[in-house]
């Protein structure tokens, strides 16, 4: 059942996923990646999952999207078992995967290009989305001209272009140095508060999956496994400051624990 919302009504879910697993074959026999994974996600939620390198929390939100066969359970999204890519899913990578001969206004408007809608009606959506990440007056820059936190601002409005109801990440922001990659966090703060995506968000960091989360889910070692589902009860909207907070720091010393590592 849905959450429900303090008027009253029960928030819907958007993801249902039960006892899902995923074998992949190799030389040396059957690699098992998940086993009995479950989890839901509701409506307007920020989801994040953390966990070691190697659990599986990448290839449990590729199966989400449709991306690779589940090979057990059941994966749900928008009510429907997930048989292939969903159009309704704006999906962000580690990598922007930005094509260098596009300008950044041109790689916003691919994805419509590739659903072969009429670019004109999307033109005034790509320049807001841009103001929305904070790239106005780039529309005409190249891929080579930005820093990669600001490709990665591009490909978020990209996955935003065609108003998905659910945004998948995968470790977005793995890749930046520390101090863009939480000014980015603040960023996606921001940009959630303001379009209320219902989100998942793959990290190895607990810190910023406690920072941006509703609810993290905490996977164990490979095979990957739910250890927990910790609610995180921190009021929006979360600021840096707010990571210095004795809440915050609680949260992050007990998802920390829950994956098996000590936080002073």
């Amino acid at each position: 059942m849905g959450a429900v919302t303090p008027g009253g009504a029960a928030r819907r879910l958007v993801v249902e996923v039960s006892d899902l697993a995923k074998t992949y074959p190799a030389k040396s026999g059957p690699v098992r990646a998940l086993e009995q994974v479950s989890f839901d996600v509701r409506d307007r939620e920020f989801v994040t999952v953390v966990g070691p390198s190697g659990c599986g929390k990448s290839t449990a939100l590729k199966i989400v999207a449709g991306l690779i066969p589940r090979s057990g359970g059941t994966v749900k999204v928008f009510g429907e078992s997930v048989a292939g890519p969903i159009p309704d899913v704006g999906m962000v990578f580690q990598a922007p995967v930005l094509l260098k001969w596009r300008t950044v206004l041109d790689n916003v408007l691919f994805s419509i290009d590739i659903l072969r809608r009429d670019r004109k009606q999307y033109l005034g959506v790509a320049t807001d989305l841009l103001r929305l990440v904070g790239l106005e007056g780039f529309e005409r820059a190249y891929p080579r001209e930005l820093s990669g936190g600001m490709q990665q601002r591009v490909a978020i409005a990209r996955a935003l272009i065609h108003d998905p109801t659910l945004l998948l990440m995968d470790e977005p922001f793995g890749a930046l140095d520390v101090m863009t990659r939480e000014q980015m966090n603040l960023e996606l703060m921001r940009i959630w508060s303001e379009n209320q995506k219902t989100t998942i968000l793959i990290t190895h960091s607990i810190q910023e999956a406690v920072f941006l989360a509703d609810r993290v889910v905490v996977m164990t070692p490979r095979p990957g496994r739910v250890a927990a589902i910790v609610d995180v009860d921190l009021p929006r909207p979360r600021l840096p400051e707010s990571r210095l907070s004795p809440a915050f720091l609680e949260l992050v010393q007990r998802v920390g624990k829950l994956i098996g590592l000590e936080y002073l």
